[in-house]
């Protein structure tokens, strides 16, 4: 798991997802699968975690990091499983670019 934290954006070698600042709102943050939500950068950061891990195969209640999984998605207001599911979705413009290019999304891609 590598993150990249700037100033800009937060990247993860493991996910397409991002989180950027949210334009016109001073230190908060947006994340790409959690569309609509404004969160500070430590949040921001926690969630990047998230989905940086849900894109790791094998990923399930019992595995060795299941508990670090619990807590950061309850620091998101979120379960687990909630967490996991929505991050192993690919980004709203990963999906929007598939579908204009005529391919469908492959949810088990990430698996």
């Amino acid at each position: 798991m590598t993150l990249t934290i700037t100033d800009h954006a937060i990247t993860s070698d493991h996910t397409p997802h991002t989180a950027r600042p949210a334009p016109g709102h001073q230190h908060a943050w947006q994340v790409s699968w959690l569309p609509g939500r404004l969160m500070d950068g430590n949040t921001a950061t926690t969630a990047m975690m998230l989905a940086d891990k849900a894109a790791a195969p094998g990923l399930h209640a019992g595995h060795r990091l299941w508990p670090h999984i619990q807590g950061w998605a309850a620091e998101l207001g979120l379960t687990a499983p909630d967490a996991i599911t929505l991050a192993s979705e690919p980004p709203a413009e990963v999906s929007r670019q598939q579908e204009q290019d005529g391919e469908r999304p492959d949810p088990e891609a990430a698996e």
